[in-house]
């Protein structure tokens, strides 16, 4: 939640909250573009299979969320043809969910709407400034300890995924 009644130009973590809200709407007005049913939500569980099929426990664990949550993204995902249940190789009791075709298109959208993004950031602001900030706020993920969360893509929402918040 941002609430603040004034605007101060050091306050780091207002500013990027706030550009994190604007980021987050543009990249996701570029998905709905092609993919109208994605949400926000949707990411983090995408995030999870983007090296390969997972369990939803261990999702859920990765996101700190109950399986039930996790089953019922799954289940809402795969209506959609997002996402896939398969077969475990070594124990066929066990169910991974992976990414379809689909799946993979809408990452690959979202790096795309960055990429965008980005190219745009760098005309307005020039390339090295936008390389430094985002050095900057590399290092102010690791000043905080997130930067084991960020390389293992177990970085959750503030809100959990039933949409309540955290």
């Amino acid at each position: 939640m941002v609430a603040q009644l004034e605007l101060h130009d050091e306050d780091l973590a207002l500013w990027v909250m706030l550009l994190a809200e604007v980021l987050n709407a543009e990249t996701l007005a570029v998905l709905s573009a092609e993919h109208p049913q994605v949400r926000y939500a949707h990411g983090f569980l995408f995030q999870q299979l983007v090296e390969g099929a997972r369990p939803v426990g261990e999702i859920a664990a990765n996101l700190a969320v109950t399986s039930q949550a996790v089953s019922k993204m799954v289940r809402e995902l795969e209506a959609l043809g997002y996402v896939e249940r398969v077969a475990d190789r070594g124990d066929a009791r066990v169910r991974r969910v992976g990414l379809t075709e689909r799946g993979r298109a809408v990452i690959q959208a979202g790096r795309d709407g960055r990429a965008r993004i980005n190219a745009e950031l760098s005309r307005a602001l020039g390339a090295e400034r936008v390389e430094e900030a985002a050095k900057t706020l590399r290092d102010a993920l690791e000043a905080r300890g997130a930067m084991s969360a960020v390389r293992s893509r177990r970085v959750r929402s503030a809100h959990d995924l039933s949409g309540r918040r955290r």
